[in-house]
Protein backbone atom coordinates (compact mmCIF):
# COMPACT_ATOMS: atom_id res chain seq x y z
CA UNK A 1 0.00 0.00 0.00
CA UNK A 2 2.65 2.80 0.94
CA UNK A 3 4.66 1.94 -2.88
CA UNK A 4 0.60 2.22 -4.23
CA UNK A 5 0.54 5.81 -2.29
CA UNK A 6 3.93 6.92 -3.35
CA UNK A 7 3.14 6.16 -7.19
CA UNK A 8 -0.28 7.92 -6.30
CA UNK A 9 0.98 11.29 -4.65
CA UNK A 10 3.37 11.55 -7.42
CA UNK A 11 0.65 11.49 -10.29
CA UNK A 12 -2.02 13.90 -8.26
CA UNK A 13 1.18 16.32 -7.68
CA UNK A 14 1.36 15.85 -11.67
CA UNK A 15 -2.53 16.90 -12.08
CA UNK A 16 -3.61 12.97 -12.00
CA UNK A 17 -6.89 13.69 -11.41
CA UNK A 18 -7.56 10.03 -10.81
CA UNK A 19 -4.09 9.35 -8.44
CA UNK A 20 -5.96 11.88 -6.22
CA UNK A 21 -9.38 10.34 -5.94
CA UNK A 22 -7.08 7.15 -5.10
CA UNK A 23 -5.36 8.90 -2.28
CA UNK A 24 -8.60 9.88 -1.49
CA UNK A 25 -10.38 6.58 -0.99
CA UNK A 26 -7.58 5.07 0.39
CA UNK A 27 -7.34 7.60 3.46
CA UNK A 28 -10.99 9.67 3.73
CA UNK A 29 -12.16 6.26 5.30
CA UNK A 30 -9.98 5.87 8.57
CA UNK A 31 -9.20 9.43 8.93
CA UNK A 32 -13.11 10.34 9.38
CA UNK A 33 -12.99 7.68 12.08
CA UNK A 34 -9.56 9.25 13.58
CA UNK A 35 -11.82 12.98 13.71
CA UNK A 36 -14.48 11.22 15.01
CA UNK A 37 -13.19 10.60 18.26
CA UNK A 38 -11.91 13.65 17.99
CA UNK A 39 -14.50 16.13 17.06
CA UNK A 40 -17.55 13.48 17.11
CA UNK A 41 -20.01 14.31 14.55
CA UNK A 42 -18.49 17.38 13.18
CA UNK A 43 -15.85 14.69 11.28
CA UNK A 44 -17.05 15.48 8.27
CA UNK A 45 -16.92 18.81 7.73
CA UNK A 46 -13.86 18.95 9.35
CA UNK A 47 -12.45 16.10 7.16
CA UNK A 48 -13.94 18.19 3.99
CA UNK A 49 -11.52 21.47 5.17
CA UNK A 50 -8.71 19.05 5.85
CA UNK A 51 -8.60 17.63 2.01
CA UNK A 52 -9.42 21.03 0.91
CA UNK A 53 -5.54 21.74 2.29
CA UNK A 54 -4.17 18.70 1.56
CA UNK A 55 -5.41 19.27 -1.91
CA UNK A 56 -3.93 23.15 -2.01
CA UNK A 57 -0.51 21.83 -0.20
CA UNK A 58 -0.14 18.95 -2.34
CA UNK A 59 2.38 20.49 -4.62
CA UNK A 60 4.52 21.28 -1.82
CA UNK A 61 4.55 18.02 0.00
CA UNK A 62 7.93 16.62 -0.48
CA UNK A 63 7.98 13.03 0.49
CA UNK A 64 7.70 10.55 3.29
CA UNK A 65 5.05 9.88 4.99
CA UNK A 66 2.12 10.90 3.51
CA UNK A 67 -0.79 9.28 5.75
CA UNK A 68 0.94 10.85 8.36
CA UNK A 69 1.51 14.78 6.38
CA UNK A 70 -2.46 14.01 5.65
CA UNK A 71 -3.41 13.46 9.28
CA UNK A 72 -1.76 15.91 10.68
CA UNK A 73 -3.40 18.48 8.18
CA UNK A 74 -6.17 16.66 9.36
CA UNK A 75 -5.54 17.42 13.49
CA UNK A 76 -4.93 20.78 12.98
CA UNK A 77 -8.23 21.86 11.85
CA UNK A 78 -9.44 19.80 14.28
CA UNK A 79 -7.71 21.26 17.02
CA UNK A 80 -8.71 24.63 15.37
CA UNK A 81 -12.41 23.35 15.41
CA UNK A 82 -12.57 22.75 19.29
CA UNK A 83 -10.84 26.07 19.97
CA UNK A 84 -13.79 26.85 18.10
CA UNK A 85 -16.36 25.13 19.67
CA UNK A 86 -14.91 25.37 23.11
CA UNK A 87 -17.70 27.63 24.71
CA UNK A 88 -20.05 24.70 23.95
CA UNK A 89 -21.39 22.63 26.44
CA UNK A 90 -19.68 19.08 25.58
CA UNK A 91 -22.67 15.82 25.68
CA UNK A 92 -20.97 12.92 27.77
CA UNK A 93 -21.31 9.67 25.40
CA UNK A 94 -22.71 7.05 27.78
CA UNK A 95 -21.36 3.27 28.19
CA UNK A 96 -25.19 1.88 27.65
CA UNK A 97 -24.95 2.73 24.48
CA UNK A 98 -22.69 0.29 23.23
CA UNK A 99 -24.80 -2.66 24.69
CA UNK A 100 -24.77 -3.80 20.72
CA UNK A 101 -21.16 -4.53 20.63
CA UNK A 102 -19.98 -8.25 20.85
CA UNK A 103 -20.00 -10.24 24.39
CA UNK A 104 -16.42 -11.66 24.25
CA UNK A 105 -13.87 -8.98 23.68
CA UNK A 106 -12.11 -9.34 26.38
CA UNK A 107 -8.36 -8.45 25.18
CA UNK A 108 -7.14 -5.28 24.01
CA UNK A 109 -6.53 -7.17 20.37
CA UNK A 110 -10.03 -7.51 20.46
CA UNK A 111 -10.97 -4.50 21.37
CA UNK A 112 -8.62 -2.68 18.73
CA UNK A 113 -10.63 -5.12 15.84
CA UNK A 114 -13.92 -3.55 17.24
CA UNK A 115 -12.66 0.71 16.83
CA UNK A 116 -14.68 0.40 13.10
CA UNK A 117 -18.41 0.39 14.78
CA UNK A 118 -19.52 3.30 15.58
CA UNK A 119 -20.13 2.44 19.08
CA UNK A 120 -16.60 1.99 19.63
CA UNK A 121 -15.28 4.94 18.54
CA UNK A 122 -18.02 7.27 20.71
CA UNK A 123 -16.20 5.20 23.49
CA UNK A 124 -13.11 6.60 22.39
CA UNK A 125 -14.06 10.20 23.18
CA UNK A 126 -14.65 8.97 26.58
CA UNK A 127 -10.36 7.68 26.69
CA UNK A 128 -7.91 10.37 28.19
CA UNK A 129 -6.98 12.45 25.29
CA UNK A 130 -3.19 10.89 24.98
CA UNK A 131 -4.94 7.74 24.66
CA UNK A 132 -7.98 8.13 22.44
CA UNK A 133 -5.37 9.59 19.37
CA UNK A 134 -2.58 7.59 19.98
CA UNK A 135 -5.67 4.49 19.51
CA UNK A 136 -6.73 5.95 16.75
CA UNK A 137 -3.76 6.57 14.95
CA UNK A 138 -1.72 3.23 15.36
CA UNK A 139 -4.97 1.34 15.22
CA UNK A 140 -6.91 2.79 12.68
CA UNK A 141 -5.09 4.99 10.55
CA UNK A 142 -2.02 2.46 11.16
CA UNK A 143 0.77 4.96 11.37
CA UNK A 144 3.74 3.44 13.49
CA UNK A 145 5.01 4.60 16.80
CA UNK A 146 7.49 6.69 15.26
CA UNK A 147 5.16 7.96 12.56
CA UNK A 148 2.53 8.73 15.42
CA UNK A 149 4.94 10.11 17.35
CA UNK A 150 6.07 13.00 14.79
CA UNK A 151 2.28 13.61 14.36
CA UNK A 152 1.60 14.14 17.91
CA UNK A 153 5.23 16.04 19.20
CA UNK A 154 5.42 13.04 21.44
CA UNK A 155 8.43 10.12 21.56
CA UNK A 156 7.42 6.83 20.16
CA UNK A 157 7.73 5.07 23.46
CA UNK A 158 5.19 7.43 25.05
CA UNK A 159 2.63 7.18 21.82
CA UNK A 160 3.36 3.07 22.22
CA UNK A 161 2.10 3.21 26.22
CA UNK A 162 -0.65 5.57 25.28
CA UNK A 163 -2.06 3.31 22.65
CA UNK A 164 -1.68 -0.27 24.99
CA UNK A 165 -3.46 1.68 28.06
CA UNK A 166 -5.53 3.05 25.59
CA UNK A 167 -7.06 -0.22 24.14
CA UNK A 168 -6.70 -2.47 27.25
CA UNK A 169 -9.10 -0.04 29.07
CA UNK A 170 -11.25 0.14 26.10
CA UNK A 171 -11.15 -3.55 26.45
CA UNK A 172 -12.66 -3.45 29.80
CA UNK A 173 -14.97 -0.79 29.31
CA UNK A 174 -16.52 -3.36 26.16
CA UNK A 175 -16.72 -5.99 28.64
CA UNK A 176 -18.43 -3.88 31.27
CA UNK A 177 -20.90 -2.81 28.70
CA UNK A 178 -21.10 -6.51 27.77
CA UNK A 179 -21.88 -7.68 31.00
CA UNK A 180 -24.69 -5.21 31.53
CA UNK A 181 -26.23 -6.25 28.22
CA UNK A 182 -26.38 -9.89 29.85
CA UNK A 183 -27.55 -8.99 32.94
CA UNK A 184 -30.65 -7.46 31.30
CA UNK A 185 -31.16 -10.17 29.15
CA UNK A 186 -31.17 -12.65 31.80
CA UNK A 187 -33.77 -10.26 33.96
CA UNK A 188 -36.98 -12.23 34.73
CA UNK A 189 -39.55 -11.14 32.60
CA UNK A 190 -43.25 -10.48 33.48
CA UNK A 191 -45.34 -13.00 32.73
CA UNK A 192 -47.59 -12.55 30.05
CA UNK A 193 -49.76 -16.39 30.41
CA UNK A 194 -51.89 -14.84 33.05
CA UNK A 195 -55.64 -15.69 31.93
CA UNK A 196 -57.96 -12.07 31.78
CA UNK A 197 -61.10 -12.85 33.70
CA UNK A 198 -64.01 -12.52 30.64
CA UNK A 199 -66.50 -9.94 31.62
CA UNK A 200 -70.01 -11.28 32.67
CA UNK A 201 -72.42 -12.12 29.83
CA UNK A 202 -75.36 -10.15 29.82
CA UNK A 203 -78.53 -11.22 30.64
CA UNK A 204 -81.17 -11.71 28.16
CA UNK A 205 -84.05 -8.79 28.91
CA UNK A 206 -87.07 -9.68 29.58
CA UNK A 207 -89.93 -10.10 26.88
Amino acid sequence: MTAELNEAVAGAQAGDEEAFRFLYRSLQPALLRYLTALVGADAEDVASEAWLQISRDLPSFTGGEFRAWAVTIARNRAMDHLRRQRRRPSVPVPVQALNDLAADVDTADRAGEAIATASALALIRTLPPAEAEAVMLRAVIGLDAETAGRVLGRRAGAVRTAAHRGLRRLAALLERSAAQADTREAAPRPRTDRQVPHAPEAEPAEG
